[in-house]
């Protein structure tokens, strides 16, 4: 029978093993084409080490791959020591995949130009593109390397959101696009770093936003056992004195998701119009048991 557990635990331990590098190599797949489709025809420098790759590139005469493995080991030893093992060896990972799959561009289209025939649109599309990528990532205590890296040390020892990070790490390798091309494209450079640390959070964070609503009504115990009984979801009761006439009542206060919440504005709709509510966009919500 322990032989039976032991072995369930290996086949689900192996299963999630592989689970986690297929979604990551899909990421990683996902940040290198649009690094390769997009980013590289735009000649813009937008928010990562691939970006300053392709500036050095006119320098150096290394391929952007080459150049990009060599920003990623040296970033990625500061990340292992800073992030802890297991951010490290999925950054590991991550790190020899993306200048592989741009090798693999690079053999497979070795004349590519554009898909748009616009800059503004390959940076347009590097960003949406690109946000999907490192979203995944991030999410699953990875990084693709180089200015991620740094991201993330700032977002742990600095609190600075994600998205936020990359901006302002991104925005000297945007600069370093002066040294290159013309204003257009330092522009470009400049204004997609912006927004794809925008763009970042949004896919980051904006999936898992909820809303805390506050609801002061007569109805209270329908409002009470809808949310303890339809939404299966929890509240919070405080008492509340009006200042105009010290009137004692009592608030209701909910966390519920997108779905949810419309289906509690539906249920005061139709059970006290007049009841009084406000509204919070919660992102991060933390519980800390006591010791």
């Amino acid at each position: 029978m322990n032989k039976q557990n032991e072995q369930k635990k290996q086949f689900w331990a192996e299963t999630g093993f592989w689970k986690e590098a297929g979604i990551l190599t899909v990421a990683v797949g996902i940040i290198a084409a649009a690094v390769f489709f997009f980013l590289m025809p735009s000649h813009a420098s937008v928010s990562s080490i691939s970006g300053l790759a392709i500036v050095l590139s006119n320098f150096v005469p290394l391929p952007v791959s080459a150049i990009t493995m060599i920003f990623n080991v040296g970033l990625l030893i500061v990340g292992f020591l800073t992030c802890g093992r297991e951010f490290g060896a999925k950054t590991v990972y991550t790190s020899i995949m993306l200048p592989l799959f741009l090798g693999i561009f690079e053999k497979v289209f070795p004349h590519f130009q554009s898909l748009t025939g616009s800059a503004e649109l390959d940076v347009l599309c590097y960003v949406l593109t690109v946000s999907i990528g490192l979203s995944i990532l991030f999410n699953r205590n990875a990084s693709s390397g180089g200015l991620d890296i740094v991201a993330k040390i700032m977002n742990k020892y600095l609190h600075i959101e994600l998205g936020r990070a990359m901006s302002l790490s991104g925005m000297c390798v945007a600069l370093s696009s002066a040294l290159v091309y013309d204003k257009k494209t330092v522009v470009l450079s400049i204004l997609g770093t912006y927004f794809n640390g925008i763009v970042l959070d949004h896919f980051i964070f904006g999936q898992n936003l909820k809303r805390r609503v506050c609801i002061i009504t007569k109805k209270e115990k329908e409002l009470r056992e809808f949310i303890l009984h339809e939404l299966h979801s929890g509240a919070t009761i405080y008492e509340a004195i009006g200042a105009y006439n010290m009137e004692k009542r009592n608030e209701i206060i909910t966390i519920v998701d997108k779905s949810e919440y419309q289906r509690l504005m539906n249920f005061m709709l139709h059970t006290d119009p007049d009841a009084f509510m406000t509204v919070y966009t919660v992102a991060d919500m933390r519980y800390r048991p006591k010791l």
